[in-house]
């Protein structure tokens, strides 16, 4: 997936802002919170931050091409990064962002949730297991 391709993506959940800062990364916000995080790779492969449930953090740190967000995970939050996004990459990432997406947007207040007119019910599903084609780095 590509930076543009990532903000085309982002751009379709509901109540969502692009913000474009620390390091001119492309930064995606619903409810002034962030979810999304294009950019911070030290390679010049793209890379995509995002939140994930403690399950999926404990998971995806032992996966082959994610790793613990940096500036993130080491302050104890669930942030995973995606450091590969070759091939069938792409759906596993659109899945873990929309995951993050409902994750953030559903620990918003209800009051917020009517606010910006996005619908909280749906968010009652973010806590789902690991994309399941995800592979183990030995």
């Amino acid at each position: 997936m590509t930076y543009d391709e990532f903000n085309q993506f982002c751009a379709s959940f509901a109540a969502t802002t692009h913000v474009v800062q620390w390091g001119n990364s492309d930064v995606w916000k619903v409810g002034h919170k962030v979810f999304a995080i294009g950019g911070w790779s030290n390679k010049s492969a793209p890379a995509f931050t995002f939140k994930v449930s403690d399950m999926n953090f404990d998971f995806l740190s032992h996966c082959e091409g994610y790793r613990p967000a940096p500036y993130f995970a080491n302050r104890g939050m669930k942030w995973i990064q995606q450091i590969d996004s070759e091939g069938k990459r792409r759906e596993e990432l659109e899945y873990y962002l929309t995951q993050s997406y409902r994750i953030v947007a559903g620990s918003l207040s209800k009051k917020r949730q009517v606010e910006l007119g996005i619908d909280g019910g749906s968010f009652d599903y973010y806590k789902v297991l690991a994309f399941p084609s995800c592979h183990f780095s030995p």
